[in-house]
C-alpha cells in the first residue's frame, strides 16, 4: 500500500485552483491513506490568508476555504513533531539547503516512512517545492511534485 505524505505547498492545492491542483484533487478524491505534519495545519491556513490579504481571493473565499480545510484535516493522519523529529530536521539542514519548516516537514515524512516501511508499505512524499522534493529524493523517498503532473499521470516517483 502507498501512503502519501503531503506537505503544505501540495495540500493547499486542494483548496485553490493553481498548477497541480487537478492532480492533488484527483488523488485525494480516491481517499488514500494520507499523512501530514501538524505544522501543515498552520502553514495551509497561513497560505490561504496570504492569498486573501494579497487580494487574490475574497474574504468570503478565504473563510470558506479555511473552514473546509479545517474540517478536512480529520481525513489525514496528523503527526506531531517529537524531539527526534527536531533532531532529524537539524541534521537535514546540514545536508540540504532547506528552510526550517521544510526540514521539519521532511523529517516528519522520513519518520513516517520508517514506520510504514516496517509495516510493508511505502511512502510517497508530495510537495510543490522542487528543492524539497530533491532533498526528499536524496534521502531515499519516492516523490511527487504536483506542479509537474500532467494529464492522467497518477504518480511520478524517484523509483519509476
Amino acid at each position: 500500500m502507498v501512503v502519501y505524505f503531503f506537505d503544505s505547498s501540495a495540500l493547499v492545492k486542494q483548496y485553490r485552483d493553481e498548477p497541480g491542483s487537478a492532480w492533488v484533487q484527483r488523488v485525494l478524491s480516491q481517499f488514500p491513506l494520507t499523512v501530514i505534519a501538524e505544522i501543515t495545519i498552520v502553514e495551509v491556513t497561513s497560505a490561504l490568508a496570504r492569498r486573501w490579504r494579497m487580494g487574490e481571493i475574497t474574504a468570503e473565499e478565504y473563510q470558506f476555504a479555511k473552514r473546509v480545510f479545517l474540517q478536512d484535516v480529520r481525513w489525514h493522519r496528523v503527526i506531531s513533531a517529537r524531539r527526534s523529529t527536531i533532531t532529524r530536521a537539524i541534521d537535514l539542514i546540514d545536508r540540504h539547503p532547506l528552510r526550517a519548516y521544510d526540514a521539519l516537514q521532511l523529517a516528519t515524512a522520513l519518520e513516517v516512512a520508517d514506520i510504514v516501511g516496517a509495516e510493508g508499505s511505502s511512502l510517497t512524499f508530495v510537495s510543490a517545492d522542487a528543492r524539497l522534493c530533491a532533498a526528499a529524493a536524496q534521502e531515499g523517498l519516492a516523490t511527487v511534485n504536483p506542479n509537474e503532473m500532467t494529464g492522467g499521470q497518477m504518480a511520478l516517483t524517484n523509483d519509476q
